[in-house]
């Protein structure tokens, strides 16, 4: 069923069968790397005050540099986890219109 929807059906045996499972396990890649994004991005802490704003709380030096280096860390994977994911996106694709 999964077969009849990808591209590359004109191909032959053995053919077929390594480009099927390259597009799974590129497929797979691709849902896990949507996984983490998500699981980091969530993590993340929110740019806006809120409510926050209003009590006017300072925090200490430290914590803030701690958060910060905390909140640059995550955002720095969220980039490379999103990137991965673009980048396998467009191997897939590459490859399925190479093949038909």
């Amino acid at each position: 069923m999964l077969g009849s929807l990808l591209a590359g059906t004109g191909l032959t045996g053995t053919q077929y069968t390594i480009y099927i499972t390259f597009t799974l396990l590129f497929i797979v890649l691709m849902f896990v790397a949507a996984l983490v994004a998500i699981i980091v991005v969530l993590f993340q802490k929110s740019n806006s005050d809120g409510i926050q704003g209003i009590t006017a709380t300072s925090e200490t030096f430290y914590g803030k540099n701690k958060g910060r280096s905390i909140e640059s860390k995550l955002k720095k994977w969220s980039w490379i986890t999103l990137g991965v994911l673009g980048v396998l996106a467009i191997v897939v694709y590459v490859v399925q219109v190479m093949l038909q």
